[in-house]
């Protein structure tokens, strides 16, 4: 469990995501431009405070990522078996464009391999989120397999 811990890289600074945080994050989830590849679907406040304050915990974990100590998006990641999981990730539009996606990424792979001694991590942007699918691969992600609406791709620490 991460716990009170940051995780920094270069461009950005992930922290876990607390209740002071659900304002900020229902307005996010409830914008359409920031939950277009997230569902699609604006998210109620009721869903934002069950699923991304850190409720969730062990299981997913959650996070703001700051840049330049701004909050500029959301972060988790999840189990799926004991030394692998997957990792999913929406930025403001501002921030878009700036390699804070891949550096968040790269934080967040990191923080997986490297501490919780995972092998494997994947996510799973829409096939049509090319925005996305090339943020991934700046971060060390390949792609594995199409299932036509979204693209499987994984990180492997030295792969």
């Amino acid at each position: 469990m991460v716990g009170k811990c940051a995780l920094d890289k270069v461009l950005t600074r992930l922290v876990p995501t607390t209740e002071d945080d659900l304002d900020l994050l229902a307005e996010w989830f409830a914008a359409p431009d920031f939950v277009r590849h997230w569902g699609g679907v604006p998210i109620p406040r009721a869903e934002v405070a069950e699923k991304y304050v850190g409720r969730r915990r062990p299981r997913v974990e959650s996070f703001l990522v700051l840049a330049q100590g701004v909050p500029v998006g959301y972060a988790q990641y999840w189990h799926a078996g004991p030394a692998e999981g997957g990792i999913d990730m929406a930025l403001t539009p501002k921030a878009q464009g700036r390699g804070l996606g891949p550096d968040a990424a790269r934080a967040l792979t990191a923080h997986l391999c490297g501490e919780l001694g995972w092998r494997r991590v994947t996510v799973d942007p829409e096939t049509g989120n090319v925005r996305a699918v090339r943020a991934w691969e700046k971060a060390g992600f390949q792609e594995v397999s199409r299932d036509g609406a979204n693209v499987l791709m994984e990180y492997r620490p030295g792969g």
